[in-house]
């Protein structure tokens, strides 16, 4: 069986397409939006290891409701925060922790990915990607809030999103355009924060290799 292929090294593939075939103002408009973002610091509001993960209520892509403490009986988690599944990078991300989802099993845990999106749109994005953990909607991103990783989407990026044809309106529903930072963390049965990887830069994400070193710990 061969080796899934690192998340790094799938975007810096899709980076390198993106530079041939988006226009050059696009880019740099995503790459100021990106500066934007990091200089928030969305790791210092984010919880830190060691801290008590925030319970959470949300309704998975089927409309079941999904309780983080009931999970945590089973076994660790790995909970991802994502945009949407309109975001290239995000299902890059979870395309590439389905291929892990074996040798997270194996490991006792769980994984699952939130995002504002409604969970007509979650199912979507589980759909495309052939996924086969929960996907989450906090419409309204009151946990991704909880969690502080929620931002309101500023004009200058709304406009860019508007220039590509991302109406994130119509994929939050009520929530409108509220976006969480991208985050990954593994949380133990007690609850408590294990792994914590945050970032604004939406680009950045965790690896899985990571997270699995990171849960044979936990075990």
């Amino acid at each position: 069986m061969s080796t899934p292929t690192s998340y790094v090294s799938q975007r810096d593939a899709m980076n390198a397409r993106m530079a041939t075939e988006a226009p050059s103002e696009v880019l740099s408009g995503f790459a100021a939006a990106v500066e934007r973002l990091e200089a928030l610091d969305f790791a210092a509001r984010a919880p830190q290891v060691g801290d008590q993960a925030p319970d959470f209520a949300l309704p998975d892509q089927r409309g079941e409701e999904v309780h983080l403490s009931a999970l945590l009986q089973k076994g660790p988690l790995v909970l991802i925060f994502y945009r949407g599944e309109w975001c290239p990078y995000c299902n890059l991300q979870l395309r590439t922790f389905q291929a892990h989802l074996d040798q997270i099993a194996e490991l006792g845990a769980q994984l699952v990915a939130v995002s504002p999106q409604t969970p007509d749109h979650s199912l979507s994005m589980a759909e495309k990607n052939d996924l086969g953990f929960a996907v989450l909607s906090d419409v309204g991103a009151s946990v991704i809030d909880r969690y502080g990783l929620k931002y309101e989407v500023d004009a200058e990026t709304r406009a860019l999103f508007d220039a590509v044809g991302n109406d994130l309106g119509a994929h939050n529903g009520a929530g409108g355009w509220v976006l969480p930072a991208a985050a990954t963390f593994v949380i133990g049965t007690d609850g408590a924060i294990r792994y914590a990887n945050v970032h604004g830069d939406w680009t950045e994400r965790a690896e899985p290799a990571d997270v699995l070193t990171v849960l044979a710990s936990v075990r």
